[in-house]
């Protein structure tokens, strides 16, 4: 019996030892508060790819609206008597229609618009339609019928809204009326009728919902802006990406046409409508009707610092091996001085040039812009001997302005060796960063950031998304490994100051790239799991970083570490200590959380725990499916100051506890 008691005794401590091994200690030295986190360390990255900004965040449901495609009505059919003219109101945008009698009282003249990928038009919306017209034979009125018309219906009639209109002068005028359809139609078409035997113009057909983001008029899809606002982003980048490049420098994305009166935004060529042969869209171009103003005004809405990017001359060096391809060093002024207006633009007093222009457009108070970025994905010496002009002119008249270059569009290699100490001899103040990884990239740099120099230029991780193995496209476990990976980007806060993930958006009938962090269609869009990162992240970002290590190392997925990643910042303002740990093994895993260094009148509250967590990896929110993966919130509640937990295989986990101190 002795010996059987023996023999239980070592078993039950053999059993306890081995739930001790298998335990992992986290320690969290909350006496060690370390390098302040930036505001503006999650944010957004937007470019118009994808359908991104036309037939996505923009509002307007029109394709084509001022004729200026090369194919001029591209977009539109037409019948009866209908002739493209190019003496219009807008100097910039010339062409307008002409729609003329049929000739017969039983033929009709008139347009359709596809819209982008259709017009997704909502029951009970209203929605607002303007165009500038006239009676160019000098009538005394003319009519035009507007519908929103289902193409494919069954039923006797194929129009379900429908309003006239009534044009009185041979002068150039803006008219606007507003239909309220009676159903919900996925792709519809707006349809025009000439309803008068008076010849009528019609220039700059628009249609948008009345309720736009904030209630703008040139304004923007309220559910993909929400979404945006709904990730609390520090940062806003703006307009790309590639389009400011252009694949040629003639459709590089050039600021000063995007703004003042949109019927005078000229039609730039987008850079990603003949890119893929295998996902071609060749009518994809960019109105501008989404131009500087508005972005700078979507950031002020979103409380995120803007970030603009500019062209240094340099077309996209993937597209153009021809050295004439760029602009000369010595003939920069003109790019140089794009640079120097757009600061006064964002911030100038109203007495100045493009202060005054802000202002008549409606924003008389400065943007308080504070980062400019030079340059998108270039390398090279044709890049930073580029560059270093922009960076004298801009150090001169706007010395507070931080200027932001790049390390080329790889994540290492012989253009990143050559990038990152020519950015440190230019003194730029933040290098912009390119991942778009494999998973197990992602998986094994989880310290990239803790060897950097401490003294030089800051790191913004401009662009990045894991791009599975074979699986290029949204699924769980690309998110999770994210999750994991961004535990390095917090805990090397000191270094990393922005990053945003990309590309943003994409239209399920229009992409060319993915993985996307929000998609949608013409009426719905849903967010990824990707998504839920970044804004776990953004919600639990904290103020400061804190020591969190496992056998004196970093939680990084390390050798012996279990797949885990971690990282633990606190929260001034909550007087909170908050812990992000992702499991990235296909094995649960016991959790220790230690607070250390807490003053004998300090204790934990109770906290929560929030969960992303998917069994199968290759999942992901849809349309059909959009809550299929989201965070899960539970209260629980810590020992003293210790949190003892498992933590599921392929989880993503925040621990968030608030600091009591007892009287």
């Amino acid at each position: 019996m002795k010996k059987y008691r023996i023999l239980l005794m070592t078993l039950a401590l053999s059993i306890s030892l081995a739930m001790m091994a298998q335990t992992n200690q986290l320690l969290i030295q909350t006496d060690q508060v370390g390098a302040e986190i930036q505001p503006t360390m999650y944010g957004l990255f937007f470019e118009d790819i994808n359908y991104g900004a036309d037939g996505g965040l923009y509002a307007e449901l029109i394709k084509n609206r001022s004729f200026e495609f090369p194919q001029h009505l591209m977009g539109w059919k037409t019948f009866g008597h209908v002739t493209i003219q190019k003496d219009g109101p807008f100097k910039r945008n010339p062409h307008y229609v002409r729609l003329a009698y049929a000739g017969h009282e039983y033929k009709h003249t008139g347009l359709d618009n596809e819209g982008f990928f259709g017009l997704g038009i909502a029951a009970d919306t209203e929605y607002r339609f303007s165009v500038w017209a006239r009676l160019p034979e000098g009538s005394s009125s003319g009519k035009i019928s507007v519908q929103l018309v289902e193409p494919n219906t069954c039923g006797d009639k194929q129009a379900f809204a429908s309003q006239k209109l009534t044009i009185d002068t041979k002068e150039w005028k803006r008219y606007q009326i507003y239909l309220k359809p009676i159903k919900t139609v996925q792709k519809a078409i707006l349809r025009i009728f000439l309803e008068s035997k008076e010849t009528v113009d019609l220039e700059h057909i628009s249609l948008f919902p009345v309720d736009t983001w904030h209630g703008h008029e040139n304004g923007l899809r309220k559910d993909l802006a929400q979404a945006l606002y709904d990730l609390s982003p520090g940062v806003f980048r703006f307009p790309g990406g590639c389009v400011v490049e252009g694949t040629d420098l003639n459709t590089r994305y050039d600021w000063k046409k995007t703004v003042g009166p949109v019927e005078n935004r000229p039609l730039n060529e987008n850079r990603w409508n003949y890119t893929f042969k295998n996902r071609l869209f060749p009518d994809y171009y960019q109105s501008y009707g989404l131009g500087f103003y508005e972005f700078f005004l979507l950031s002020e809405e979103l409380h995120a610092e803007p970030l603009p990017v500019l062209n240094c001359g340099l077309a996209c060096q993937y597209q153009n091996t021809d050295p004439d391809a760029n602009v000369p060093v010595c003939d920069l002024e003109s790019y140089i001085q794009d640079a120097l207006d757009l600061i006064e633009f964002a911030n100038g007093a109203i007495s100045t040039q493009w202060g005054k222009i802000r202002a008549e457009m409606g924003h008389p108070a400065s943007f308080n812009m504070k980062f400019i970025g030079i340059g998108n994905e270039q390398w090279g010496a044709e890049y930073t001997e580029r560059l270093e002009p922009f960076i004298e002119a801009i150090r001169q008249v706007y010395p507070d302005i931080k200027i932001i270059g790049g390390s080329g569009p790889n994540s290492e290699g012989e253009q990143f060796d050559y990038l990152w100490p020519e950015m440190k001899r230019l003194k730029v103040d933040l290098v912009d960063e390119h991942f778009y990884r494999s998973e197990s990239w992602f998986l094994s740099q989880g310290t990239r950031y803790d060897n950097y120099n401490r003294t030089g230029p800051k790191v913004f991780a401009g662009e990045y998304a894991c791009h599975g193995e074979g699986k290029k496209w949204n699924h769980f476990n690309a998110s999770l490994l994210e999750a994991a990976f961004m535990t390095g980007l917090e805990r090397n806060a000191d270094v990393v100051q922005m990053a945003t993930y990309a590309p943003l958006f994409a239209h399920i009938d229009g992409w060319q790239w993915r993985p996307d962090l929000i998609w949608f269609d013409n009426l719905q869009s849903v967010r990824t799991v990707s998504y839920y990162v970044q804004q776990l992240y953004a919600y639990n970002k904290g103020t400061h970083v804190l020591p969190l290590t496992m056998n004196h190392k970093p939680v990084a997925g390390s050798k012996g570490q279990q797949g885990l990643f971690a990282s633990a910042v606190w929260d001034e303002y909550n007087q909170s200590y908050i812990v992000k740990v992702v499991n990235t093994s296909s094995d649960a895993q016991s959790l220790s959380l230690v607070f250390s260094g807490m003053q004998k009148n300090e204790t934990l509250s109770a906290g929560i725990c929030i969960t992303l967590q998917s069994d199968d990896p290759d999942k992901d929110n849809t349309l059909d499916e959009p809550q299929a993966i989201v965070p899960i919130q539970k209260q629980v509640m810590p020992i003293k100051n210790v949190f003892n937990t498992k933590i599921d295989a392929n989880t993503f986990a925040i621990y968030k506890f608030t600091k009591i101190s007892k009287q």
